[in-house]
């Protein structure tokens, strides 16, 4: 080996991406059982975001049932506020896949960041949100892990869906009782270990994540997962005084945070309801 201080030693990691046309660059995230790097793709002269998933640390289920359906889904998606995924490898016991890069972060550093989103604003995002979900449902995938932080956002602050970890595919009436993703953002159903209509679970998810961003915060304290079931069943949510706050967007917010089932508001009626349909001010 050389003992020249400016030599630079490269892994076979490294090597390998070098060879199909990647730059390795830093560390952007942790996920699950992933880690996200950025890297440089010659081929697409552009960066790119690089999950990395070691075969050999995940779960047995995760491998068998979760990886594979998640590979399968991001390959058939196509939706300008779904991250693109370019180019899918496997090498040394590990999946990689290169994906776009959305440069600004996550929804939920963004809020944190500059704190609840105005009204015209957040209908712009949220909108966004709801048509890459109709998108996904009217093709017969659900996520299940919708939250602030799997919401990224392009150098515009578009939004762009990311993590299919928890997805599957379904036919109407499926049912399911898998627990999946953050009890913050979880129906009481699933919750409460209830099977659940898939959908649904994105929906109530949506709810959520259009309460953060129009207050800032979070619309039930998941700090005592039995008091918050409660306070969900017993309609617990309310909105800042101190926020201007539309009457349009509330009404929106409590009809998708729906207990009953039957009553909760479908991605379709979302997209028609009058607060996203209103006119936003000029130069939001």
């Amino acid at each position: 080996m050389s003992n020249d201080k400016n030599t630079v030693v490269i892994s076979d990691e490294e090597a390998e991406l070098k060879k199909r046309g990647y730059a390795l660059g830093t560390h952007l995230g942790d996920g699950s059982y992933a880690k996200v790097k950025s890297a440089f793709s010659e081929k697409l002269q552009t960066r790119v975001a690089l999950k990395i998933i070691n075969r050999k640390k995940v779960p047995k289920d995760f491998r068998e049932k979760f990886l594979p359906r998640e590979l399968k889904i991001i390959a058939c998606v196509d939706h300008p506020n779904i991250v693109k995924m370019y180019e899918l490898m496997e090498f040394h016991n590990k999946v990689y896949i290169a994906m776009e890069h959305a440069g600004h972060g996550d929804l939920l550093e963004f809020i944190k960041l500059r704190g609840a989103i105005p009204d015209d604003k957040a209908k712009v995002m949220f909108r966004q949100v709801a048509e890459a979900i109709n998108y996904l449902h009217e093709k017969y995938v659900v996520h299940r892990d919708l939250k602030c932080e799997n919401l990224l956002l392009d150098n515009n602050n578009n939004i762009k869906v990311s993590d299919f970890g928890f997805a599957r595919t379904y036919v109407a009436g499926d049912i399911s009782r898998t627990f999946c993703g953050s009890a913050a953002y979880a129906a009481p159903e699933v919750l409460q270990g209830q099977p659940y209509h898939l959908p649904l679970h994105d929906v109530w998810s949506m709810g959520v994540i259009l309460f953060i961003m129009v207050c800032g915060s979070m619309p039930y304290d998941d700090s005592n997962i039995k008091k918050m079931v409660k306070d969900q069943l017993e309609k617990k949510v309310s909105f800042s005084k101190t926020k201007k706050i539309s009457e349009d967007c509330k009404a929106l917010v409590h009809s998708i945070l729906e207990v009953n089932c039957k009553k909760r508001a479908t991605v379709k009626q979302i997209l028609e309801h009058t607060w996203l349909n209103s006119p936003t001010t000029p130069g939001t």
